[in-house]
């Protein structure tokens, strides 16, 4: 997936498929367990989701905000041209804000974020660009939170068959498998997290075979 040539069309099937085994596997209840630990009743947030694809994590923030009652203001970024042209084209994401460019550049395009978040973009991202990441949040006073994946056999060997068995996109058998391998253990978020100079942080093991990561930029 992170290969420039890909065909639009075998992208968006990968990008349905992947919402699709978030959803059913609970990946973005991480997300949604990560927030009710950071926003409070009543205060508008400015929320950014970097890496965010074609948007389908926001989507389900969207709706999830709504039945809570949540004030947040949703704003998706992403390189690939492609992907936000997927996001842009779908009507459950009117309301959202889809830029395409580097989340380095977002205070370009935003003058205030309070809350960047990260789902399953990490395992993408070598350790110095990790490292840059949670630095970039902290020097911005904003809180990071990362909902990624956990290295782990039984995750790799179930994902490997069930793509095999269900999957229709040669890119989720190839990528669902590698990103987890790609993913982290606990002990290394805390060794990436200390090499960053974060002081405020928890990291936390979730089902199913996943890490929520919530680095504060500020001691509140």
């Amino acid at each position: 997936m992170d290969a420039d040539d890909i065909p639009a069309q075998d992208l968006f099937q990968n990008l349905r498929e992947l919402d699709f085994i978030n959803h059913w596997l609970g990946g973005y209840d991480i997300s949604f367990s990560g927030l009710k630990k950071i926003i409070k009743p009543g205060k508008t947030y400015v929320f950014a989701d970097i890496g965010c694809g074609g948007g389908d994590t926001l989507k389900r923030i969207k709706n999830w905000r709504t039945k809570r009652g949540y004030l947040i203001d949703l704003h998706g970024i992403d390189l690939k041209p492609v992907c936000v042209q997927y996001a842009k084209s779908s009507q459950e994401k009117e309301g959202i804000n889809f830029i395409c460019d580097d989340y380095r550049n977002i205070y370009s395009h935003l003058n205030k974020i309070d809350i960047i978040h990260a789902c399953l973009f990490c395992h993408h991202l070598s350790e110095s660009e990790l490292i840059d990441l949670i630095r970039f949040a902290v020097d911005h006073k904003a809180v990071l939170l990362i909902n990624d994946l956990e290295r782990n056999p039984v995750a790799y060997y179930a994902i490997k068959i069930l793509t095999r068995l269900f999957s229709k996109s040669y890119l989720v058998k190839n990528d669902a498998p590698l990103s987890v391998l790609r993913g982290f253990k606990k002990k290394e978020w805390l060794e990436l997290l200390k090499k960053s100079g974060a002081e405020h942080f928890t990291v936390s093991n979730k089902w199913a075979f996943r890490h929520e990561v919530i680095v504060y930029g500020t001691s509140d």
